[in-house]
């Protein structure tokens, strides 16, 4: 429920060892799977007394979509991640540029513009609590680029990892001043006894005390929130990604078209790019794969200027920096990978929103290992037909990484690229997708 650069007071996080293999992996998904099954299944009392919000996630989703939470009652979590959006912030503003929804999220104060990309809502259920660990690349291919596991940062919410989980995300939007723009807890918590049915959810669920303590309340509030952001309305698996696997009894087999989209999942998951390095955490593609590590990586992104002549913002933005609880300058400029479902209908992109189409991140993607070689192409981005410009923090691009890739990509690649990225975009999101790019793609 982040806009875009807000500067929440973080919980300091203890990092403890740990490490991930293609097993633990494996069962954390599964785990996190039935979990999200299994919300909203509580309030086991079938009085005819029982409230009508009697379960966290049932009093979540009103609470989502409740612009009554903000100081002038203008914005909700759901403002910045819009269901019908893919649980992005959809909204133009002065910011925007050539129509698109804006880098930055403008506040409830319809002054403040923030900063920052505000990240899909949708799957973000399955990033695992901030810790720093070791993963082992789950993709056998990735041993034929020689990359080696990944050892630091991992999970947590927002761009930064600042939360630890989904219950941390919630609570901070609310009190930021250039967001929701609430002066304490007690203050929403006093919005919310203004609602008969919040109050007769909160006492079922939370116990008949749970107003008196403004701060446990507020608790129960962010707990409620998160609890109906892992409900399927936020990871329906149903792209035609998904749709692409045929159950076969207890195996399932792999099929996709020969078509575009099917040639740019061919190169996505092929030794010859580096993508599955940090988009792909099964050990194979399959359904349910959630196309991110949830690692943290410096790409060299270029500062976003045509934002920060409309917000004011000056200072860089150092990334996972600014968690408290890192401390190291080497982790300055990193940012958690995203998930790449829906992508294609959540423009604009990186946690910057420099970029506004799909074909120009893959461009800058091929930019990025000429620049790893020290290789200057003369290449130019197409979005503005200029030089690409510097990166905003330049100390520890992962050159080493983003040089892996075998292959120089020509416009046909692109396209198949572009294609498969498209296939990635759950059901309910294909009638965003560029109908002339359908049709070329035969998605």
């Amino acid at each position: 429920m982040s806009m875009k650069g807000a500067l929440l007071k973080d919980t300091s996080i203890k990092s403890t060892s740990m490490k991930i293999t293609i097993r633990s992996t494996a069962i954390w998904i599964v785990a996190s799977l039935l979990s999200i099954s299994l919300v909203g299944c509580g309030g086991s009392s079938s009085s005819k007394d029982s409230p009508k919000l009697m379960t966290k996630a049932l009093l979540g989703e009103p609470l989502f979509f409740d612009k009554n939470l903000s100081f002038d009652r203008t914005q909700s979590c759901a403002t910045c991640h819009n269901p019908e959006q893919g649980f992005v912030d959809g909204r133009i503003n002065d910011a925007s540029r050539e129509e698109i929804a804006s880098a930055g999220s403008l506040g409830d104060n319809q002054i403040s513009i923030g900063d920052r990309n505000a990240p899909t809502a949708a799957y973000a259920a399955f990033s695992p609590v901030f810790h720093q660990g070791i993963r082992s690349r789950s993709n056998k291919l990735m041993t034929d680029l020689d990359i080696p596991a990944y050892e630091g940062f991992i999970g947590g919410q927002f761009w930064d990892g600042r939360e630890a989980d989904l219950k941390g995300q919630a609570g901070g939007p609310p009190l930021n001043p250039d967001e929701m723009n609430m002066p304490d807890k007690a203050s929403v918590v006093e919005r919310i006894k203004e609602n008969p049915e919040y109050v007769a959810g909160f006492e079922y669920v939370y116990g008949a005390n749970i107003f008196d303590d403004a701060d446990k309340a507020y608790s129960a509030m962010a707990e409620s929130i998160a609890e109906f952001e892992k409900t399927a309305e936020f990871a329906p698996f149903d792209s035609k990604f998904d749709r692409s696997f045929l159950a076969e009894g207890d195996d399932e087999r792999f099929e996709y078209p020969i078509t575009k989209a099917g040639f740019g999942k061919a190169l996505f998951f092929s030794s010859d790019l580096s993508c599955a390095a940090c988009h792909q955490i099964m050990p194979v593609p399959m359904k349910r794969e959630l196309f991110t590590s949830f690692e943290f990586h410096n790409i060299g992104v270029p500062e976003n200027t045509a934002l920060r002549e409309i917000n004011g913002v000056t200072a860089l933005d150092n990334g996972l920096l600014k968690n408290e609880a890192v401390s190291d300058d080497s982790e300055k400029g990193k940012f958690k990978v995203p998930t790449l479902r829906n992508v294609a209908v959540t423009a604009p992109y990186m946690h910057n929103g420099v970029f506004n189409e799909l074909e120009t991140v893959i461009r800058f993607y091929q930019h990025a290992k000429d620049r790893a070689a020290d290789r200057n192409t003369g290449a130019v981005n197409p979005e503005t037909e200029l030089l690409w410009r510097a990166a905003e923090i330049s100390d520890n691009i992962a050159h080493d990484l983003l040089g892996k890739n075998k292959r120089n990509l020509n416009d046909t690649e692109v396209e198949g690229l572009v294609c498969f990225l498209m296939s990635l975009t759950d059901a309910r999101y294909e009638h965003l997708l560029d109908p002339v790019k359908v049709k070329t793609c035969l998605l």
